[in-house]
């Protein structure tokens, strides 16, 4: 139903806006008072079968429920009159019951009329007429005699039916006549032949008409046809036997189906094309039929009019024949008329628009009855096919009917108006839920009511308005559309219809599902017969959604039995070859569907081949034939070949050879005296069939033998013989019976005939006598009853060997160096080999050495081949060897050669057999050791190297002590105590040193302290080093923590309070990089404080806060140990500082003093500056020397101040050096810090506190050190610089 309605005043303003606003269809609820409106009728055209009644329908819908009546013929048709016919209650739909009556007499136009007190719709006319299925006239058809290769027509000529009937031909055996390019059955059922032959001659050529509606078949007369060739038509050109001329014309009507045809005679049968002037044939819609002869267009427009050629060709011509196309048209609907809803005082609009050929005329009522005749309405008028309705009233309710029609029909359509006044409601059921796969549209339906025509609005979550716009699309008819649905725009959605009689709302829901897929599609397989095949199908699918797995094969239900369905798998045990097809998995839900497919093919190994056959025989060969069997769907990939030999191996079969998998024959070659059988395997990619049954049996005469004995071989094995060997024929190779083998020899290079000897059963032949390793020839020759083999092939050999003869002379020895020596000799004669020269064998023994008389076990060296010198390599120096050489044979050595001997010169000594470090002291280590095991010479003495390891494993300098050769122990003295120090000792002789032997050894280390002394406003000083012996076992440079200290590694901790802060002191026996002293205040649950103090055996804590006590440790860490050695916690309590004490550099007097100090300065400086400047001399030098500075002078060691100090960069200690153990250090620099040894004032540390930095030998003062801390001068000290 549409709405257009716009409250203007203007007529021409009503008519645009109008046309612009057109809206949908709207349904009115049947509660609501509205006009009638027809919802069935019957088809304008209704042929009825006079069997069966006659129902015409017609049914219509309106508030209140319409009455119905019925005209025939135009006038009116009282159907309670009649008691043969019945309308149905509460329809108009009538029932005509023609049983024994005469059923043309119902015959007619009929129309229904549906009417109640707001309008009357009419329904279209209905022509009612009675199918009829006519007999064919009574005809006699003449016999039909033509000349073999002329054209021929057959005419059907059915009778008139109602509807047409359906035309075929065929024989007195209802067999359909065959048709082809040459015959053809016309568009109006006539038979036409091209050209006639001999075959085409029968009797009973018999046209059929079948009667659609009454199921009637009525029968023409037979047709006889005699084909005769005693004058028959020669090849001619075509030429067109319907239809006929060079021209003809078609009328087509809009949207039926256009069909041309052609039909040529000519000799050969021409060809029929087609093509359209000026166009292209519409390949969509056309068709062709009857071999090209009939062209087909469906659904026919205005565009298919036009000349359409049909062209007829063979080999001695074309034809062509022009169809002009006109295509008129009944009228057809543009845009029908709909019915209009207006509110009181709206307007409407009716149009009413076709179009035909030629133009329909349109024609206007009102409740059935013409505008012309119905009562004046001020508010209609009326424009052609346009009906306008303005400021309607209550009570103007009506039906109108438009009625269009040209010459080829008509159309008529009923558009009810209906004046209502009705606040909005909303159609759709209340809380619908939609679900929608992700990724298609969405419709969310507000079929709403209301008059006027309510406005729809959407809202998401109650809040988000949504307006028209990617994604949402609103349709006139209120239904919201999402394109591309995704899961956020699930949710709740409200549709509000509002007009200006009230307000309603509407909620729905939307959920969008995850779509379903299949990740893992089944896939191929190929299957052995008897094994199982699985598919997988694994799937994905929406949660909330009820997935429904269906399996497939061929598209069809899976058979029972073997079948197993799993969660993801369809699984097919002991597979058939009926299993192979087609398998698909079909994942279902409620909204969606995902499937994939695979094939399955069953393989199994190949049949045996069948009907072995033997052809072509000869004495050497034959050809064999044979069947291949079943493939079972895998390729023959050969074919192979065995023979049992029934006479020398009953029951074993031999492969003899293979053919290709596409061959059925094989050309075999064949041995003598051979009694053959074959048979034959297919082979495939499973595997091998079976044997097929053996062929018959093929025997082959006998022969001498084709080959010779192999692998022919003569060696000696004792002095004196000869064995000759071989590998025997087998009874195939024979090839006859009576097998033998002739041995022949002779001795190479003499001129003597060749000895033989005859053996059989044999695969062996020993010649004795023979002289001791000569070469000799040897041959074998098969040869049985029927003759000798082959001329066989010459063997070389040697007799059996004997012990060399004589031993190698002028041997000579030559020494290289004290652990080489090269030895030469004159090989022996050849022929007192004996043998095959293998070589020569030098055996030396070690007599002596220079200070010792064992003799060490003999060694051999061989020197393959004719050699004459070798070298003699590891020796031991300054010793003594025995020789001798003897010469080797495959049967042993010869005598040996007189025995030489030689010596080696004195060589370096050996490593010292070990290496201890005994009793250390504070400054002293005894090292004792073991001679060398092997002295190599005259024992000279022993060097010993040494140098201290600092904490760091950097290395001081090197020093050396030489040592006699009778000593065994040492003591090291001036040592530093606590210091590790490495040893290096290496014998020597005349010819240097030997390897060296290490040691690394600790010194004492001072373990007692004495409580630090602190002096007012200076640091403290570390006090004298008691000492208390300890001894650590020698560690290997560079290798941390490979070196533990017996017992603690730390002692007592005592602690003490200055003016500067916590003085902590403790004893340390350890040999750890890092060592830190840790602090926290007591009870805090804070980190401790790390302060690193390496090399010192005490440290200030500065910076604690007055009047609160800390704990106290001192740690010891070794990255690579995982080992942390740490003291007890001691409690150190600082004082607080009183209340009363004043700060003296904040007091006015002593900021006055500081003043005039200043000045004084000053007036000083001025005068001296005066002075200079007139060339007098101020005794800066004398002044310096009478007022040394005390904290710089030299200190006396016995006393334990510092002695010759010295500033300058050149006199301070080395990289790797320590600070005497005496404590004998400068005050400002016995705090040894880590700082102390950096290449800044920052060191650098890891989060477990060990040290990363370097360590360098550059020295800096840490900034709370002595007089140069970071504290201000006093001025005392200040004016002294200038004095």
């Amino acid at each position: 139903m549409d709405r257009n309605r716009k409250w203007v005043p203007s007529f021409g303003a009503v008519l645009l806006i109008l046309l612009s606003h057109m809206t949908s269809a709207l349904e009115v609820p049947l509660d609501l008072p509205q006009p009638p409106t027809i919802t069935l009728q019957s088809p304008k055209d209704y042929i009825f079968d006079p069997r069966e009644n006659i129902v015409i329908h017609c049914e219509a819908k309106g508030k209140p429920h319409p009455s119905f009546s019925w005209t025939r013929n135009g006038t009116h048709f009282d159907v309670e009159k009649d008691s043969k016919v019945l309308m149905k209650p509460g329809s108009g739909t009538l029932v005509i019951d023609i049983s024994g009556e005469k059923a043309e007499a119902y015959e007619g136009t009929y129309q229904c009329t549906a009417h109640n007190e707001h309008g009357t719709a009419v329904s279209n006319s209905i022509v009612i007429r009675q199918s009829r299925s006519p007999l064919w006239s009574k005809e006699r058809n003449e016999a039909i005699v033509v000349q073999m290769g002329v054209s021929l027509v057959l005419q059907c000529r059915p009778p008139a039916g109602l509807p047409p009937p359906v035309i075929f031909w065929m024989d007195n055996n209802f067999q359909r006549l065959l048709l082809d390019k040459r015959v053809a059955q016309a568009l109006n059922g006539d038979l036409y032949f091209s050209n006639v032959l001999r075959e085409d001659t029968r009797s009973d050529y018999i046209c059929y008409a079948r009667f659609p509606h009454t199921q009637t078949i009525q029968q023409k007369q037979p047709i006889s046809v005699t084909v005769v060739d005693n004058s028959p038509e020669g090849e001619r050109r075509p030429g067109f036997m319907m239809p006929l001329g060079p021209t003809s014309t078609k009328m087509v009507l809009r949207g039926e189906t256009l069909e041309l045809e052609c039909i040529a005679d000519g000799l050969p049968t021409p060809e029929i094309s087609w093509q359209k002037d000026g166009g292209e044939l519409p390949s969509s819609r056309m068709s062709f039929s009857n071999f090209k002869k009939t062209l087909k267009v469906s659904d026919v427009n205005e565009a298919d009019g036009g000349n359409y050629r049909c062209t007829a060709t063979n080999n001695l011509g074309t034809v062509h024949h022009i169809i002009k196309v006109t295509v008129k048209a009944a009228p057809f609907w543009v845009s029908a008329p709909r019915n209009l809803i207006l509110a009181p005082n709206e307007t409407g609009i009716l149009t009413c628009r076709v179009h035909g050929e030629p133009k329909p005329k349109i024609t206007w009522f009102v409740n059935g009855v013409s505008l012309e005749n119905a009562p004046e309405d001020h508010s209609r008028k009326v424009d052609d096919d346009t009906v306008i309705l303005s400021s309607v009233q209550s009570g103007s309710s009506a039906v109108y009917q438009c009625n269009a029609s040209n010459e080829f029909g008509y159309l008529m359509a009923n558009a009810f108006v209906n004046v209502l006044a009705e606040p909005p409601r909303v159609l759709t059921p209340p809380n619908r839920v939609y679900q929608v796969i992700a990724n298609n549209p969405a419709l969310l339906h507000c079929a709403s009511f209301g008059s006027p025509i309510p406005t729809i609005t959407w809202f998401k979550d109650v809040q988000t308005s949504v307006k028209n716009g990617d994604p949402y699309v609103i349709h006139e008819n209120g239904t919201l559309e999402i394109h591309v649905a995704q899961p956020l725009n699930s949710g709740k959605y409200t549709c509000i219809a509002t007009n200006n009689l009230g307000i309603k709302e509407n909620h729905v829901y939307l959920e969008v599902k995850e779509p379903t897929r299949i990740l893992k599609q089944p896939e191929y397989k190929v299957v052995q017969k008897g094994m199982s095949a699985v598919f997988e199908c694994k799937v994905k699918h929406d949660p909330s959604l009820i997935p429904t797995m269906t399996w497939l094969k061929d598209n069809g239900e899976l058979p029972g039995g073997r079948f197993e369905v799993n969660v993801d798998s369809l699984t097919i045990t002991d597979v058939t070859d009926g299993d192979e097809g087609t398998y698909t998995c079909i994942m279902n839900t409620t909204l969606d569907q995902d499937s994939a497919s695979a094939m399955l093919t069953v393989v199994e190994k190949p049949d045996s081949p069948t009907d072995l056959e033997l052809t072509d025989q000869t004495e050497r060969s034959v050809q064999l034939t044979w069947i291949p069997g079943d493939e079972h769907n895998s390729a023959t990939q050969k074919f192979l070949i065995q023979y049992e030999d029934l006479l020398h191996q009953p029951g074993v079969w031999i492969n003899l050879t293979d053919v290709a998998g596409t061959s059925t024959t094989a050309q075999l070659n064949l041995s003598p005296y051979v009694y053959y059988s074959f048979r034959v395997l297919a082979v495939n990619h499973v595997g091998y069939s079976q044997p097929s049954q053996p062929s018959s049996q093929y025997r082959t005469n006998p022969a001498a033998p084709d080959e010779n004995p192999s692998n022919i071989q003569c060696v000696g094995t004792k002095p004196g013989d000869l064995v000759i060997s071989w590998t025997s024929l087998t009874g195939f190779q024979a090839n006859g019976p009576g097998l033998e083998y002739k041995v022949q020899w002779r001795q190479k290079d003499v001129d003597e005939d060749w000895s033989s000897k005859n053996v059989a059963n044999v695969s062996q032949f020993v010649v004795s006598g023979t002289t001791i390793y000569v070469p000799y020839e040897v041959k074998v020759q098969a040869l049985n009853d029927y003759g000798s083999g082959p001329e066989p092939e010459v063997v070389i050999g040697h007799s059996g060997e004997d012990l060399p003869l004589s031993a190698p002379d002028s041997v000579q020895i030559m020494v290289t160096n004290s652990t080489l020596a090269e030895v030469h000799w004159e090989p022996v004669a050849l022929p007192s080999v004996r043998g095959k020269l293998q070589g020569y064998k030098v055996y030396y023994r070690r007599e002596r050495g220079s200070h010792d008389t064992e003799e060490d076990t003999e060694q051999v060296l061989t020197f393959g081949g004719n050699r004459s010198e070798g070298r003699l390599p590891g020796l031991q120096p300054y010793s003594r060897y025995n020789l001798t050489i003897t010469v080797l044979n495959n049967k042993g050595e010869g005598p040996p050669s007189p025995s030489k001997t030689f010596e080696t010169p004195e060589g370096v000594p050996g490593p010292p057999s070990f290496l201890n470090a005994v009793n250390p002291g504070l400054d002293s280590l005894t090292l004792e050791w073991g001679p060398p095991t092997n002295n190599n010479g005259r024992l000279a003495g022993y060097t010993l190297k040494y140098q201290p390891v600092n904490s760091t494993n950097e290395l001081g300098p090197v020093k050396i002590m030489a040592l006699l050769a009778n000593e065994t122990t040492v003591t090291v003295g001036n040592l530093n105590s606590s210091m590790l120090y490495k040893f290096y000792l290496s014998a020597k002789t005349i010819k240097g040193s030997g390897p060296i032997i290490t040691e690394e050894a600790f010194t004492v280390m001072d373990t007692t302290r004495t409580q630090p002394t602190v002096e007012t406003g200076k640091g403290p000083t570390e006090p004298p080093h008691p000492t208390s012996p300890i001894t650590q076992s020698p560690r290997p440079p560079f290798h941390k923590g490979t070196s533990t200290p017996f017992g603690p590694a730390f002692g007592k901790v005592n602690t003490s309070m200055s003016e500067d802060g916590a003085v902590i002191s403790w004893d340390y026996f350890g040999h750890h990089k890092n060592v830190y002293v840790e602090y926290i205040v007591e009870n805090s649950k804070e980190d401790w404080i790390k302060e690193l103090v390496n090399g010192s055996h005490w440290h200030m804590i500065k910076g604690l806060k007055p009047g609160t006590s800390y704990k106290v440790r001192v740690v010891a860490r070794d990255p690579a140990d995982p080992t942390v050695h740490s003291t007890d916690e001691v409690l150190v309590a600082v004082p607080a500082v009183p209340s009363r004490q004043v700060d003296i550099a904040t007091q006015g007097w002593f900021i006055g003093l500081m003043c005039a100090i200043a000045l004084l300065i000053l007036v000083l400086l001025i005068v001296c500056f005066i002075k200079r400047n007139k060339g007098g001399k101020y005794p800066v030098k004398e002044k310096e020397d009478a007022h040394q500075d005390p904290e710089i002078q030299p200190m006396k060691e016995d006393d334990g101040t510092f002695g010759e100090y010295s500033d300058t960069e050149d006199h301070k200690p080395l990289k790797g050096s320590r600070t005497p153990s005496n404590g004998t250090v400068r005050r400002d620099e016995s705090d040894d810090s880590l700082v102390d040894y950096g290449e800044g004032g920052d060191g650098q540390f890891n989060e477990d506190g060990s040290f990363i930095g370097q360590y360098s030998g550059k020295k800096e003062k840490d900034t709370h050190e002595g007089n140069e801390s970071s504290e201000a001068p006093s001025p005392v000290n200040a004016m002294n610089s200038f004095v």
